[in-house]
C-alpha cells in the first residue's frame, strides 16, 4: 500500500503540496489563507458553493496537518450586471452594467442586489457549517485594501498589456488601462475607458465610450472625467484583480474553473512579476452540468441552487457531493439526492465498522471523506439509517395530520426502528415529506439489469399484487415465487429492495408493499421490466 497522506483524500494531497511549496518559497507558515471568490451578479448555484466548500476542505486538511488556516470568502460585488437572470423583473434591464452593489434589491430585503445574491451563498455556507471570513470587494476598494497593488499594476500597465497580447492575443489593454472606472455621470462600470494614470494624485482620467457586454453593444454617455482610485469608484479588470487581492490578503491557495483559466494565467504572471508575490497554489476543476449536459449558470432560471438541494436533503449529502472529488465533469440534478443521502449513510457504516472493505487504502480514504464532511468532528455513534426512497414512499401515503408519527410507527412495525426516533431521523422525515409534497409521484428508480428468471418472477409477483391485499400472504408469495423460479429467496428480496428502494436492505416487504400501495409497486415493477 502506498503512503497515506493525512486522511488519504485528495484534500490531504493538495494540502501537502501547498505546504511543500510554501517551504520551498521560505514563506511564513504561521497562517495559511485560502480563498474562494463569490459571484454576486446572479443566483448562486451548486457550482458556486462548490468553490467555497472545497477551499474550506483544504483549510481543514491544513489544520489537520498542524497549521493554522483561514478561508476568505471574497464577494465580487463591484462586478457589473451583464444580463438579467431569468425569473427576475424584466425592468432590471435598465441596470445593465451598473455595479451590483449599487443596484436596488428586487426582493427588497437587502441594501442591494449584490448583497442579496451574496447572502444566498453565505446562507448555504452557514447551513453547511462552513467557517469563513467574508470580504466584500466594495469594502476592499473603499478602505484602500488594494490601493498599493492597484498603483503597481497601473504603473506597469504597458508591460501587462504586452504580455496579455502575447499570451492571449488580446490588444485591448495596449490601448487602455486594466482598470474600470464607474462613470460619475451615468453610474455604469465597464463603459468608461481609463486613458491615463496620474500617479502622484492617485487619479485616473477616463471617457465613457461604451462596451460590448454579453454580445451586445452598450453605448456610453461620452462623459470625460477623473476619479481617485482610493475612493472605491472603480475596479481592476479581472486580468489583474485576482493578483491584487492575492497579494493584499496573502492568499496561498485558490482553485478555479476552466472557464477563467486564461485570466488566472495572466494574474499568476502579474502576481509573480509585477507584485513580487508568488501566486497561490492552484487546482483547476471542471464545471457542474445539468442533466441535459448544459453548464449550470447564475443567469439561467431553474438552476440547481444550494437552497433547493437543502430543501430536500441534508447538508452532509451536499458536502459529500462536493468533497467526493474535484476533477471530472459531473451532471447533477435533484434526482441525485436519494443516491447521495444513502451514500452518506454507507460512508457512516464504513466509518463505524459496520461495513468492511477489502481495499485498506480505499477504506481510509472513505473514512477521511466522512470526517471532512463532519468538519473533522465526527459523531460518536452512527445515526438511524433508513433508505431515502422508503421514507419518500411512506411520506407520499402519510396523512396530513400526524404524518411524522405515521412514518415512525411504520418504521417500528418493520423493525427498522427499535426505539424512539432521534433528531436526525425526524429531520430526514421532514425532508422527505417536502419531496413527496412537491413531486407527488416520488422518485425515479434506477434501471436494473434483469435475467429471464428475474423478469418471470417479477411478472408473477405483479399478477399476485393485483388481487392479494394481505401483507403476510404477500410476504409468503415472494418466497414461493422465488423458489418456483429457481432464485434464492434472499437474492429475490435483494432484487426487490433495489427496485423499490435503491438499497440492498429494507423492511419486511409484505407490510411495506401494502402500506405504500400495491398499484404503485406494480407500476414500479412494470417500468423495470419495460426498461430492461
Amino acid at each position: 500500500m502506498s503512503e497515506i497522506i493525512g486522511k488519504g483524500t485528495w484534500l490531504d494531497k493538495l494540502a501537502s503540496k501547498i505546504i511543500s511549496r510554501e517551504k520551498e518559497l521560505k514563506r511564513s507558515l504561521s497562517l495559511i489563507r485560502v480563498e474562494s471568490g463569490l459571484g454576486a451578479s446572479g443566483i448562486p448555484h451548486i457550482g458556486s458553493l462548490g468553490d467555497a466548500v472545497r477551499a474550506y476542505g483544504i483549510k481543514l486538511a491544513l489544520e489537520n496537518m498542524g497549521y493554522k488556516s483561514e478561508l476568505i470568502a471574497y464577494s465580487d460585488d463591484m462586478d457589473g450586471l451583464r444580463k438579467v437572470p431569468k425569473g427576475l423583473p424584466e425592468d432590471m434591464v435598465k441596470y445593465i452594467s451598473f455595479p451590483v452593489s449599487r443596484i436596488p434589491d428586487p426582493y427588497k430585503c437587502h441594501s442591494s442586489y449584490g448583497e442579496h445574491m451574496s447572502s444566498l451563498l453565505l446562507e448555504a455556507l452557514d447551513k453547511s457549517g462552513i467557517q469563513y471570513r467574508f470580504q466584500s470587494a466594495q469594502d476592499a476598494y473603499k478602505k484602500g485594501l488594494l490601493t498599493e497593488e492597484i498603483v503597481k499594476i497601473l504603473e506597469n500597465s504597458k508591460i501587462i498589456g504586452e504580455v496579455i497580447k502575447e499570451r492571449l492575443n488580446q490588444e485591448k489593454f495596449l490601448k487602455v488601462l486594466p482598470y474600470f472606472p464607474i462613470c460619475e455621470n451615468c453610474g455604469r462600470i465597464y463603459l468608461a475607458n481609463a486613458k491615463e494614470f496620474i500617479e502622484d494624485e492617485y487619479k485616473i482620467l477616463y471617457k465613457c465610450e461604451g462596451a460590448q457586454i454579453s454580445k451586445r453593444w452598450i453605448e456610453g454617455c461620452n462623459h470625460e472625467g477623473e476619479m481617485d482610485i482610493r475612493r472605491g469608484e472603480g475596479k481592476l479588470s479581472w486580468k489583474g484583480e485576482f493578483a491584487a487581492r492575492w497579494k493584499a490578503l496573502d492568499i496561498r491557495f485558490e482553485a478555479y474553473g476552466k472557464d477563467i483559466a486564461d485570466s488566472v494565467k495572466i494574474n499568476d504572471w502579474i502576481s509573480d512579476n509585477i507584485l513580487n508575490f508568488p501566486h497561490p497554489y492552484h487546482v483547476q476543476y471542471e464545471m457542474f452540468l445539468d442533466k441535459k449536459g448544459k453548464k449550470i449558470s447564475k443567469s439561467i432560471g431553474g438552476s440547481l441552487t444550494p437552497q433547493l438541494w437543502l430543501k430536500y436533503a441534508t447538508p452532509q449529502s451536499l458536502l459529500l457531493l462536493l468533497y467526493k472529488r474535484i476533477i471530472g465533469i459531473r451532471r447533477i440534478g435533484l434526482e441525485d439526492i436519494p443516491r447521495y443521502m444513502d451514500e452518506y449513510d454507507r460512508l457512516e457504516d464504513i466509518y463505524f465498522g459496520r461495513i468492511k472493505l477489502d481495499n485498506p487504502a480505499k477504506e481510509i480514504k472513505l473514512k477521511g471523506i466522512y470526517e471532512y464532511i463532519n468538519h473533522l468532528k465526527p459523531p460518536k455513534e452512527p445515526s438511524t439509517h433508513v433508505p431515502y426512497n422508503m421514507l419518500v414512499d411512506l411520506a407520499s401515503v402519510a396523512p396530513e395530520e400526524g404524518s411524522i408519527d405515521f412514518i415512525v410507527n411504520r418504521l417500528k412495525s418493520y423493525r427498522i426502528l427499535k426505539g424512539e426516533a432521534d433528531e436526525g431521523l425526524i429531520k430526514r422525515i421532514l425532508l422527505c415529506l417536502e419531496w413527496a409534497k412537491d413531486f407527488k409521484r416520488g422518485l425515479t428508480r434506477k434501471i436494473i439489469s434483469l435475467g429471464e428468471k428475474e423478469k418471470k418472477a417479477l411478472w408473477e409477483l405483479r399478477e399476485v399484487l393485483k388481487w392479494e391485499s394481505d401483507a403476510q400472504k404477500i410476504q409468503n408469495y415472494i418466497f414461493e415465487i422465488a423458489k418456483k423460479n429457481q432464485i434464492e429467496p434472499p437474492s429475490f428480496f435483494t432484487l426487490l429492495y433495489r427496485i423499490l428502494l435503491n438499497s440492498d436492505r429494507g423492511p419486511r416487504l409484505g407490510p411495506y408493499i401494502v402500506d405504500i400501495g400495491r398499484e404503485k409497486v406494480i407500476e414500479t415493477i412494470d417500468k423495470q421490466i419495460e426498461r430492461d
